[in-house]
């Protein structure tokens, strides 16, 4: 894979990505109403109509039809390209780290949790929930991806197991500890499949990615309250701010982690 250019490579993990985040679309609006993501096909919400094929490529058939359903004119969300083109985008930042580290080996399981970050994402901030059977489905696959790559001798299975187990246990102890107040079920089980990633990359960036996580909700959370639009007690989603501290720890973690030795001498 190192010899694939980088402008092809860039393209390839583009594509794929936009073309899943067309179907995240679809795992964002049906696993949370309990339908299933397979059947039927999607049709349009106001009139019914099956969408065709042809009204159903990336982005580029929401502009072409100029945002509205062909066969009634009805309004099509601005979510949808938004949601194709973020993952296309995330797809591409995502692959290029890894390249640019040579740490290919473990791109399967980072474009794993990314999408699988995405659709979580946008259930959690819309509904307040982390669906298991996405983040179960998640990592089974990114587990099969970690074990291909340690078998290749390109992964350590220490770091994978440590990280994982640190961040089950910090947000495990959390829910514990707070009978569930402070953090939910979605959120622990999340956890190791996030602190597993992140830990095939290095110990950095599962810490790292950990701290971030709580670094970047304790922001937002003292901003909303400030701003009059939360209180002291008010529960936020916090899924996607553990999925935004686990992008911090992948693409600077390991930078961080050394700055940090070096400002107590441990390094």
């Amino acid at each position: 894979m190192s010899s694939v250019p980088p402008a092809l490579w860039a393209g390839f993990t583009g594509v794929l990505g936009l073309l899943i985040g067309s179907f995240l679309n679809v795992v964002a609006y049906r696993v949370p109403a309990g339908l299933s993501v397979v059947r039927p096909g999607s049709a349009c919400p106001a009139c019914r109509h099956a969408v065709r094929g042809r009204d159903n490529v990336p982005v580029l058939s929401w502009v072409l039809l100029r945002g509205r359903c062909r066969d009634c004119a009805a309004p099509i969300s601005a979510r949808y390209p938004l949601v194709e083109a973020g993952t296309g985008l995330l797809f591409v930042l995502v692959s290029a780290r890894l390249a640019a580290a040579g740490e290919l080996s473990v791109l399967a399981a980072c474009l794993v949790v990314t999408a699988a970050g995405v659709a979580l994402a946008l259930i959690d901030l819309e509904h307040g929930r982390l669906p298991f059977s996405i983040t179960g489905v998640a990592s089974l696959l990114a587990a099969a991806a970690l074990a291909i790559a340690w078998w290749a001798g390109a992964v350590s299975p220490a770091a994978v197991l440590v990280s994982a187990a640190v961040w089950f246990a910090v947000y495990g102890g959390i829910w514990f500890l707070t009978a569930g107040r402070g953090m939910g079920l979605g959120d622990v089980a999340l956890a190791p499949l996030l602190g597993a990633v992140l830990g095939s990359l290095g110990l950095a960036e599962g810490v790292v990615g950990l701290v971030a996580g709580f670094v970047l909700g304790a922001v937002v959370g003292i901003a909303l309250m400030l701003s009059g639009r939360a209180a002291r007690g008010s529960r936020i989603a916090f899924g996607p701010f553990m999925l935004l501290g686990a992008a911090v720890g992948l693409f600077v973690g390991a930078p961080l982690g050394s700055a940090y030795l070096g400002l107590t001498g441990l390094a």
